[in-house]
């Protein structure tokens, strides 16, 4: 004759327990993730907005995401340099002013990025921008007009001039600013832009300055270097 199974489940509480248990550390570590997010987000919004350079001043913004960078680099600078932490466009940057020459501020961006391997953007305040059309510019040397230029050192490596053409997705040119030579890798009216220009190169290892255009010398609108 057929019997019934029965199945009896002597262990039955604690099978219960363990599941509730699970979905309790579920829980917890949901809630611990969120709790995470929220607090980085509210940590970035109360990050100040970086002051824009005084008249004359040259500032580096070091890219420093996380306080660990932050703490690197704060130990490998010495205490009279003038340091706060703020936001540049998406980003948490650590900004060093006081710079009064561009040379200055380009070897401590070199020596950051050497020791510290954190990129630096260099900027300058430029004069007040009127609008203009876009303009062509000719081979003939020339001051550039009102706007933003953006220069890159090529340490007297012309070879350098490719990779900074495929950075930034078109011709660069070959500039004068200050008795110094650069690579010319943006002339605009948009500030935005210009920015954004210099945060790719940054990102790239470039040392890359935003300066006043109408004092940079344009010397030659398109460099070609041929590839070996």
């Amino acid at each position: 004759m057929y019997k019934p199974a029965v199945y009896k489940f002597q262990n039955s509480p604690n099978i219960l327990l363990s599941s509730f248990t699970l979905a309790i550390a579920s829980f917890a570590s949901f809630a611990s993730l969120i709790a995470g997010i929220n607090t980085a987000v509210a940590q970035q919004q109360k990050t100040p907005v970086c002051q824009p350079p005084n008249p004359g001043e040259y500032v580096l913004l070091v890219i420093s995401p996380t306080q660990d960078s932050r703490n690197q680099l704060h130990r490998a600078l010495p205490s009279e340099l003038k340091t706060t932490n703020c936001r540049y466009l998406n980003d948490t940057v650590t900004r060093i002013g006081g710079f009064t020459r561009i040379d200055d501020a380009n070897r401590w961006a070199r020596y950051i990025n050497s020791i510290a391997g954190l990129s630096a953007i260099i900027t300058t305040r430029p004069a007040d921008v009127a609008v203009a059309p876009t303009q062509t510019l000719s081979f003939q040397p020339q001051r550039l007009g009102n706007g933003f230029a953006v220069l890159v050192d090529y340490f007297n490596r012309p070879e350098l001039a490719n990779q900074v053409k495929q950075a930034v997705g078109g011709d660069i040119g070959f500039a004068a600013y200050g008795q110094r030579h650069y690579l010319l890798a943006s002339y605009t009216t948009n500030q935005k832009d210009a920015y954004s220009t210099l945060k790719k190169l940054s990102e790239r290892g470039f040392i890359a300055v935003i300066v006043d255009s109408s004092k940079v010398m344009l010397l030659r609108s398109a460099v070609n270097v041929p590839q070996n």
